[in-house]
Parts: structure tokens; sequence; C-alpha cells
């Protein structure tokens, strides 16, 4: 039993190591003509400048939270201070690495596309796969280190709040990546596209267009090293959240005596197990992602899915058996077969939200197809339309999500027997685990999707043949339902964890907090909490609104005083640095109120009444998700149908169809790309945040 932790850290490792290889093969690549070496360049260059200047920012939030975590009287001082500090510098080399690669496989992937997609496929998705092997592998190696560190060798009190701090570091990077790369991103692609698409009536990724470089340079802070931080802080808490939930559902049974924790037979099983499961999940990912490859006569969504379908089905296999091996004694966990399925909901759900996402967002299936049926009749009824499936998608989202939480909390509780009444949300806290169990495929491909936009991008900048736009644009296009998918993965165990860490809350407050509805502190607390990601989404948007607003401003500027820039006269080019500038000073600026509200509001209430408190984090955790799921499909059936116009359905492009679908694709932006991503991340940081805090509150 003692080995588990070994064990995760060698799945770490190779993990790691496959991310190594998968670099090496993606650096090997031809970058192809001179010009698009000069144009992936410029992409990489912007994109690395914003992350430096990104984590700049960033690390001054982290060193004042690091004083506070030493200063505040919390549980686990000062080792949660130091904890704190690994979760976010572990995050931010995932994101670094992860974008580095990213950049260098957009290029590549371009000039493997004159050459079809069967070539092209794969190494898009060996560029994503760095990524999610890298915040994978970091994440759990992250995790199993401070176990090991606090709780076997060092064995301080509270050891188990500490791990709980390396959760809360991790969600400190990725708030603010989430929100910062959402808003560089949707900025520069919402000003490019009413300029260029609208006004000027000049294709997407133009290279007349100011903008065209800084929305490329905006895929990969946004959808790479934003989802990158997001799903590493979502691991990593999902990882978390049952082992705190151990200490506090069976306290007394963990004692810290001469130096070392003592816990008796499964008792110890129960901390080693969602440890195991991560690992176990790492080596099905490894083995899903080699089998990845490209292949002439299959469809792409087949090819590319085929990865993380055997993930999946490894994962269910391995985790029976390493469930029956682990609880192997007969102490508590009398059925551990139960444990086991708990994994496999989680697993299931986390697919068929996935699923729920794809049918929304797809140009397969009914709601993108009447939104481009829509079209016909202007922007308008796009937009009402986009608007009313988004709002739609969340019916079959939360009956999967409620369907989840009571199969394993029922589950949770059989394999305890007796136990079951107070044990089964920890069998609901094992779902998230088995959601995000293939973590690095889950990333690997949607970290795929900004690297074949860029390829596209590329190809149309650099003047390649229409049918190489044509092999890139399909796999841009499955990109987008990828992207979606991932989102749907990140928000339902978002979900899922903030109602185990929540539960873990309350059980850190005792007796000090009422959750009665009919209580006036909870009640006041319910509003506010439901209020809370609206204000968010509507900052974050309006952030997104300045922002583009400069850019339009600037990309006029450019087509009007810069002679033969518009007409493309040979050897005009924009001033794209100009552009990228704008949108990394105004992600920066915007990025901070946002930030700080989610970390600040639960302090807040919590030193005012623990009770309002509580209140607060139910009320944000319901329409938080409800928002992030609406959003994030709206934005994402708004854009596909926009590319299903441009594949030539309804007249194609340059129709009055196609200009109505642009129109709601830009309003779709801030929806997919930026509010409704950061959803998942915010109710997580403001449960985790009262957790570590809780302890100070009361």
């Amino acid at each position: 039993m003692t080995a588990v932790p070994y064990f995760a850290l060698i799945a770490s490792v190779l993990a790691l190591m496959l991310a190594y290889y998968f670099a090496q093969v993606v650096m090997k690549a031809d970058e192809g003509t001179d010009l698009m070496k000069e144009i992936g360049k410029a992409i990489r260059e912007g994109a690395m400048a914003f992350l430096r200047r990104e984590y700049q920012w960033v690390s001054v939030f982290v060193g004042v939270m690091f004083v506070v975590l030493l200063i505040v009287p919390i549980d686990g001082r000062p080792y949660a201070s130091f904890a704190y500090l690994m979760g976010a510098v572990l995050s931010s080399i995932a994101g670094f690495i992860g974008m580095r690669i990213a950049t260098a496989a957009n290029t590549r992937t371009a000039n493997a596309a004159r050459n079809g997609a069967a070539e092209a496929l794969p190494l898009a998705f060996k560029g994503g796969a760095v990524m999610g092997f890298t915040v994978a592998g970091l994440a759990l190696l992250g995790i199993t280190f401070n176990y090991l560190l606090w709780v076997t060798w060092v064995g301080v009190d509270n050891a188990f709040q500490v791990v709980a701090a390396f959760g809360l570091g991790a969600s400190s990077i990725a708030l603010f990546a989430r929100i910062g790369g959402g808003i560089f991103t949707k900025a520069a692609d919402v000003g490019g596209d009413l300029v260029g698409k609208v006004e000027a009536g000049i294709p997407e990724d133009d290279p007349r267009n100011p903008a065209t470089i800084a929305d490329a340079v905006g895929d990969n802070v946004g959808d790479v090293a934003g989802m990158g931080a997001d799903l590493f802080e979502s691991y990593a808490g999902s990882v978390v959240a049952p082992i705190v939930l151990v200490s506090l559902l069976l306290p007394g049974t963990f004692i810290n005596g001469a130096g070392k924790l003592v816990a008796p037979g499964d008792l110890e099983a129960l901390l080693m197990y969602p440890i195991l499961i991560g690992a176990l999940g790492m080596m099905a990912s490894i083995v899903g992602a080699l089998m990845t490859r490209g292949k002439e006569g299959k469809s792409l969504s087949t090819q590319l899915h085929t990865g993380q379908y055997v993930a999946m089905g490894l994962t269910v296999v391995l985790s029976i058996v390493g469930t029956l091996w682990l609880f192997n004694g007969d102490l508590m966990v009398t059925k551990p077969i139960y444990l086991a399925l708990t994994i496999i909901v989680g697993l299931l759900g986390g697919w068929a939200i996935g699923f729920v996402s794809e049918y929304f967002t797809s140009e397969h299936y009914k709601p993108v197809k009447g939104i481009a049926e829509q079209a016909k009749t202007g922007p308008a009824t796009v937009v009402i339309e986009g608007i009313a499936q988004g709002k739609m998608s969340t019916l079959p989202s939360v009956a999967i999500v409620v369907a989840m939480i009571g199969i394993s909390y029922w589950f949770g509780g059989a394999a305890f027997g007796q136990a079951g009444e107070t044990i089964g949300i920890y069998g609901v806290s094992l779902a998230a685990i088995g959601m995000l169990a293939v973590t690095g495929v889950i990333v690997a491909v949607d970290a795929y999707g900004p690297i074949a936009d860029n390829a596209g991008g590329i190809a149309e900048m650099s003047g390649l043949p229409s049918d190489v736009r044509e092999v890139t644009d399909s796999l841009d296009a499955l990109g987008n339902t990828t992207a979606a998918v991932a989102k749907g993965f990140a928000v339902g165990s978002a979900a899922v964890t903030a109602l185990a860490l929540f539960k873990a809350f309350a059980l850190t407050a005792g007796e000090q907090v009422n959750l009665d509805i009919t209580d006036t502190a909870v009640t006041i607390g319910l509003f506010l909490g439901a209020m809370t990601p609206f204000i968010f989404a509507s900052l974050t948007m309006s952030s997104v609104g300045r922002a583009a607003q400069a850019m339009i401003v600037e990309v006029r500027r450019q087509f009007a005083e810069i002679p033969g820039l518009r007409e493309g006269v040979e050897g005009v080019k924009p001033d794209s640095r100009r552009c990228v500038d704008i949108s990394t000073q105004a992600a920066l600026r915007e990025m901070v109120i946002p930030g700080l509200l989610a970390v600040v509001l639960p302090l807040v209430i919590g030193f005012i009444d623990v009770n309002a408190l509580g209140g607060f984090l139910a009320g944000a955790v319901v329409t938080g998700f409800m928002i992030a799921i609406y959003m994030a499909n709206s934005g994402g059936a708004w854009d596909n149908a926009k590319k299903y116009i441009e594949a030539g359905a309804h007249g194609g492009k340059g129709t009055d169809v196609h200009s109505a679908a642009v129109v709601g694709d830009t309003i779709g932006d801030p929806f997919k790309d930026t509010s409704g991503p950061a959803m998942n991340i915010l109710i997580k940081v403001m449960t985790i945040v009262s957790l570590v805090f809780v302890p100070a509150f009361i």
C-alpha cells in the first residue's frame, strides 16, 4: 500500500518523458517556407512575451498570498504557504512548456497539411499532447510529492490541509491565465473579424489584416496556456478533495505520532486511492496517446478520438483491478467494487457531458444547422437561436451531473455498508477523479484545436494553395468541437469537485456553520453567491468589449493610413506588433478585478459571517455551472454555424447569410473563450479559498 505514491511518481515521470518525446518529434518536423517560418516566429515571440508579462503580474499576487498564508491563523502554518507556492510554480511551468511547443507545432502542421490531413493531424495532436502530459504529469507529481512530504515523511499537524493549499496555488494561476488569455484572444479575434471580414470584406486570417498575428497569438495564450492551467487546477482539485474529505469524515483515525501517520488497514488505503486512480489513468492515457495516428480513409474525428476512447477503456479495467488490490482487507470498505464503480460513473459522466457539448456545437447535428438556417433572415435571429440552444444545453448537462452525483453517492455509501450515511460524499468526490483520470489525452485533444487553427492562419498568410487551406479548415472545424468537449469535462468536474470541497468546508467549520436555508444569513449568502457569476461574466465580457474596441480603432487606422495595405500591394505589411501590444496591455489590465473578485469576496463574507459564506458558496456553484455550460455551448454553436456556412451551406462565403453568421460568431467569442470557461475556475477558487481559510473565519 505504501508503494502507491511511488507508483504515482513513476507514472508522472513517464508522462513527462512522453511529453519530451512528442516535443522532439514536433521540433524535428519541417517548418516550411521562409515566409511560414517568419510568420511562425512572430506568433511564437508574441505568445511567449505575453506569457512572461502575465507571469510577472501573477507572481505579485502569488507573493501576497504566500505572505497571507503565513500570517493568517489557518491550519497547517507555515507549511501551507510552501505547498501553495509549489502548486503555483508547477502550473506556471506546465503553461510555459506547453505554449512553447504549441507555437512550434502550428507552422509545422501547416507545412504537413501540404501532404494531407493524415500527416498533419498526428503532428498537431503531438503538439497538443506535450501540453496534455506536461499538465497531467506535473499535477500528479506535485500532489504525490506533497502527500509524501507532509503526510508520510514529515508528518506535520493538519497535513491534509497543507495538501489542500497545493490546490489553491494551482487555482491562482488558472484563474488569471484563463481570464487574461481569454481577454487577449477575443480582443484580437473580435476586433480583427469586425473590421476585416465585415467591414473590409477580406478573408479570415488575411495577411493584410493587422490583427491576424495577434489573433493567432491569442489562440495560444487563451486556448493552450489558459486551458492547460484550467485543467491542471481541475485535476489537482479532484485528487485533493477526497483526500481532505477522508481526514475530516473519519476524525480520530489518523494520528500523527512521533512525526508519522498512523492509519490502520484500508483507512490508509482511502487516502491513497485518489492518487492510485490518478496514476492508473495516467498510464492508460499514455497508451491512448501512442495509439493516435493519422490514417487515410478514416474520418478525422475517429482518428483523433481513438486515443481518448482507448484511454477510457483501459482506465475502467485498471480501476477495477487496482481497487480490488488496494482494498484487500476487511475493516471498513466491505465492498470495494463499488468504489471502482464511482470512478466509472465519473468517467462515463464526463464523456456524456462532452457528447452533449459536441451535439450542441458540431455542424453535424441539428442545433448548429438550425442556427445556420436562421442566418438567412439576418444576425438577430442567429443570436436568438444561439442563445436558445445554449440555454437548452443546460438541461441534459444538469441531468447528467445530478444522476452522476446521486449514483456515485449511493455507490460510495454501499462500499462502506453501515457507514454509508456518513461516507457517501467520498464516492461523489471520486467521481470527479473519474472524469479527469484521462486528463493527459483530454488536454492533448483540446490543445490540438488552437494548433490546427493557427496552421490554417499560417497557410492563408503565407499564400499556400487552396487545397492546403481545405485540409487545415477540416482540422480546425474538428478542433472547435473537441474544444467544446474539453470544456464540458472541465465544467462538469468543476461542479462535482466544488461539491466535495464544499462538504470539506462544512466539516472543517463543524458546528460553527449552519446551512439551514431558513437562516437569514444563509439566505443572504445564497443571493450574493447566485449573483457573483453574473457579475463575473459581465466584467469579463466588458473587458473583451473594451479591448476589442481599441483593436478595431487600430485596425481601421492602419487600413486608412498605410497606403496599399487594404489593396494588398506587394511589399506593404501591417504593423502587427502594435495589435499584439494592444491585446497584451488590455488583457493584463482587465484581468485584475475579475481575478481578485474570486478571492476577495469569500474572504470578506467569511470574516463577516461564516453561515453567509456557506450560502454564498452554494449559490455560486449552482449558477456558475449553469452559466458556464450555457455560454460555452452557445459560443461553440455560433462558431461552427459560421464554419458550416463557409464550407458551402446556404451560399457560402461572401453572402449576407455568411455576414449574419459572422456577427453571431463574434458575439460568441467571449462566451466560449473568456467568460464561460472561466466560470468553472471561479466556483472552485472561491470554494478552496473558503476551505483553506475557514479556521481563521471561526
